[in-house]
Order: structure tokens, then C-alpha cells, then sequence
């Protein structure tokens, strides 16, 4: 065999092996392997006790997690690698575990993707079409420890000061907003989305003591008219579930609402100009087949034009999460 298809299918043999990691990573945040090991429960026998598993499937379990760096093998004893240690263990301040089973319910659905892909039925709505306050649970359950951290990084990345009302435009749990007034004295924050996602978003934004700095506004925000006055447009994380149209409609209306002056960050999953990655924002494009609807993955430069259109100046794209997010930012003209 030449050499070329020997790395050819090496290649492809791992890429079709990432369905596996990936259900060996679900399967130790469910168990809770990596809270164990963090406790001292860091041997075979001990994890399987910790965990209700045998110690045949323990040792399965733990080696694969070695082999993917997640864990460190010394001997008989394992120990969390530095990232699982933060963010895996779930009496940590930065649990993520639900984040990473955030797609585990659209297994079934992935594994008839080709079948996904030959419907031709789509809605403009895709996940959300007849959602409930019990979906909107589970759905930032999942979001909200990985949305409060990118809220913090917003936080620390954009000077908000001296700015008064923020429109956070789908803004689900209410994280940036929570975070930008807690971080900017005076800022006031409004949180636009469905009507079962602000019940929610209620309940975090009085968990988290921001009742007094932060509303909610139920409604559509293709549709519902938005709060007019604001100085900070805020709209994050959702920006493949949408077709370019609708990302104009509600940058147009964003345009409209802001003072002169005002700010737009538009946040998201987005392709390199040439849309060869990255893997991310492909990826969930690709999903938006899962859920029927009539989003994909947008380029940085389409999102600069968007708002062009729009009107905004100064418009450029800023490095968020590398290789997942871009934030995109354009001011009102004064």
C-alpha cells in the first residue's frame, strides 16, 4: 500500500473513532469518575466501587481515558489532567459536565443524519419550535456553565463603562448580563427571548442576585418589538441557527433600537472567509440539519457585512474562543 494511503486511512480510521471518545468522555462525566479520582478514589477498585461499575469495566473505562490524555496513569493510581481537574469535577466552581452531554440526546437523531439530510421540511425556528419551560430547563442546565465563563471573557474583553441599558438578544440563562452589570456599575441589562426561556432566565438571574439589574422581555426576536434607547446590543451563541435574512432582520432592528453612538457585539460560531474551518462552527451548521431548520454557518466576513448593511462603522472581527467563536462588533454613527 503507498505510503499516502496508509496516512489516508489512518486518518480516517481516527476521525470515525471520535464516536467513541466522545462516548467514553459522557460515559465519566454520568459516573462521575473525575469528581471520584479528584476525592482520592484513584485506583481501579476504587473508582469501580465509587462508581457502581465492575472493576473489569473500570479498568476499560480508565485506560481509554488515559489513552486520550484526559487522565494520568502512575502506576496503579490515575490522577485528572489540569483541564479535567478544573472544569470535569463537579463540586468544582467551573463544572461543565452538562455541557458536555449537551448533544446526547440528538444521538439518535445524528445517527440518521443522511436521513436528516434528505428532508426536505424546514422551519425557521428549528429546536425551538414548541418549546417549553421543561425543554428550556434542560437546555441551560446544559448552557449556562459554559455561558457564564464566555460572559466573563465578554466581560473582560469589552470596556462597558459608562453605558447604561444592554439588549441581550436571545440571551437564554441571562450569563452576559448577569456578569456585564455585575462587572459595570450602572448598566442595566434586558434579556429578549422566547417566553418558556425567561422563566428560566428569571431563575437564574435571582439565583445569581441580579433581579435589580436585569430583566426579561418574552418574545421573538424576529418579531417582538426591541426596548428602544439601549446603548449595548449583545446577541451570542446562536448565530448558525439562523439564515442570513434573519440575521439582517435583527441586526437591522438592533440598529434601530441603539442610541447614536451605541454598540453591537454579535458573537458566534463562525467559518474562516475561505470555509475551511473551523471544525466548530462547521459542525454546527451542520446540526441545524438535525433540528430541520434554515440556519447554517455564517463567515466572519458575512457577519462584517451583515451589520454593514445595517449601518454600523468601525465594524471588525475580534478573536473570542479560538477556533470556536468570533465576536463581531460595529458602533452607530453619532
Amino acid at each position: 500500500m503507498p505510503e499516502t494511503q496508509r496516512l489516508d486511512t489512518t486518518r480516517l480510521q481516527k476521525i470515525a473513532q471520535a464516536y467513541w471518545e466522545s462516548a467514553a468522555l459522557m460515559a465519566a462525566v454520568e459516573l462521575e469518575i473525575f469528581t471520584a479520582i479528584a476525592h482520592g478514589h484513584d485506583t481501579i477498585p476504587a473508582v469501580a466501587k465509587a462508581a457502581g461499575i465492575s472493576d473489569r469495566n473500570a479498568e476499560r473505562l480508565l485506560t481509554v481515558l488515559a489513552a486520550m490524555t484526559l487522565l494520568s496513569r502512575d502506576g496503579e493510581r490515575f490522577t485528572n489532567a489540569a483541564d479535567v481537574q478544573r472544569f470535569l469535577v463537579k463540586d468544582g466552581e467551573r463544572y461543565a459536565g452538562p455541557w458536555i452531554l449537551f448533544t446526547k440526546p440528538r444521538w439518535t437523531a445524528f445517527g440518521e443524519l443522511s436521513e436528516r439530510l434528505r428532508d426536505q421540511q424546514e422551519n425557521k425556528l428549528g429546536a425551538y419550535v414548541d418549546f417549553t419551560v421543561e425543554d428550556a430547563r434542560r437546555y441551560h442546565a446544559a448552557t449556562y456553565s459554559i455561558g457564564m465563563g464566555a460572559a466573563r471573557l465578554f466581560s473582560r474583553s469589552v470596556d462597558l463603562s459608562g453605558r447604561k441599558q444592554m439588549l441581550d438578544l436571545g440571551g437564554g440563562s441571562g450569563a452576559y448580563s448577569i456578569v456585564a452589570t455585575r462587572t459595570f456599575p450602572g448598566l442595566q441589562a434586558v434579556v429578549l427571548d422566547l417566553p418558556p426561556v425567561t422563566v428560566v432566565a428569571d431563575e437564574y438571574i435571582a439565583a445569581n442576585g441580579a433581579a435589580g439589574r436585569v430583566s426579561t422581555l418574552p418574545g421573538d426576536f424576529t418579531e417582538t418589538a426591541f426596548p428602544q434607547g439601549v446603548d449595548v446590543v449583545v446577541m451570542a451563541s446562536n448565530l448558525p441557527q439562523y439564515e442570513p435574512a434573519l440575521i439582517c432582520l435583527v441586526v437591522a432592528k438592533a440598529f434601530e433600537a441603539l442610541v447614536p453612538d451605541g454598540e453591537m457585539h454579535l458573537i458566534g460560531e463562525t467559518l474562516h472567509d475561505d470555509r475551511n474551518g473551523p471544525i466548530s462552527a462547521a459542525l454546527w451548521g451542520l446540526n441545524e440539519a438535525i433540528q430541520n431548520s434554515t440556519g447554517r454557518a455564517h463567515t466572519e466576513s458575512e457577519v462584517k457585512g451583515y451589520l454593514q448593511a445595517a449601518g454600523f462603522v468601525d465594524v471588525t472581527v475580534h478573536p473570542f474562543v479560538p477556533g470556536v467563536l468570533s465576536r463581531i462588533t460595529g458602533r452607530k454613527p453619532a
